[in-house]
C-alpha cells in the first residue's frame, strides 16, 4: 500500500474545507464538486463526502445513508495543546470535552462543522 486515506462524511463540504484548511492547516488537493474534496496534511489524506453526493456518499443496499458524527476520529499531534485550544475557541470551534491528561500526554476532541471529532494530542 502506498497511500492511506481517511474518509469523513460531512453535511456540507464547503463548510468543512475552511475548518480543516484555515483551522488545522490542511491543504485542498482536489475539489471537483460540491459533494467531494480531497485534503492533505503532510502524507495524510482526508476525503470529505456529503451524504447522497455519489461515490462514498451513496446509500447502502438496505437504504442506510452515510451520516457524519460518531466516535472514530483522526488524531493530530500538536506542540502546545493549551495554545491550540485557545486559538480554536477564539474561532468558535466546538469541543466535546475539556483537555484530558493521560499517561501518554494531553488530548481534547474538537468537532468539525458536521460534528466529526478530531483529536488534538500533545505527547509527554
Amino acid at each position: 500500500m502506498s497511500k492511506i486515506s481517511v474518509r469523513y462524511i460531512v453535511a456540507d463540504v464547503e463548510a468543512a474545507i475552511p475548518f480543516y484548511t484555515e483551522t488545522l492547516g490542511f491543504k485542498v488537493d482536489l475539489h471537483p464538486s460540491p459533494g467531494f474534496a480531497k485534503l492533505s496534511l503532510g502524507d495524510f489524506q482526508l476525503l470529505l463526502n456529503r451524504p447522497g453526493a455519489g461515490g462514498a456518499g451513496q446509500a447502502m443496499p438496505d437504504g442506510q445513508v452515510p451520516a457524519p458524527g460518531g466516535w472514530n476520529r483522526i488524531q493530530i499531534e500538536v506542540d502546545d495543546l493549551v495554545a491550540t485550544v485557545d486559538k480554536l475557541k477564539r474561532r468558535g470551534c466546538r469541543f466535546r470535552n475539556d483537555v484530558v491528561i493521560g499517561n501518554g500526554g494531553k488530548q481534547v476532541l474538537v468537532e468539525d462543522p458536521s460534528g466529526n471529532p478530531v483529536e488534538l494530542f500533545e505527547p509527554v
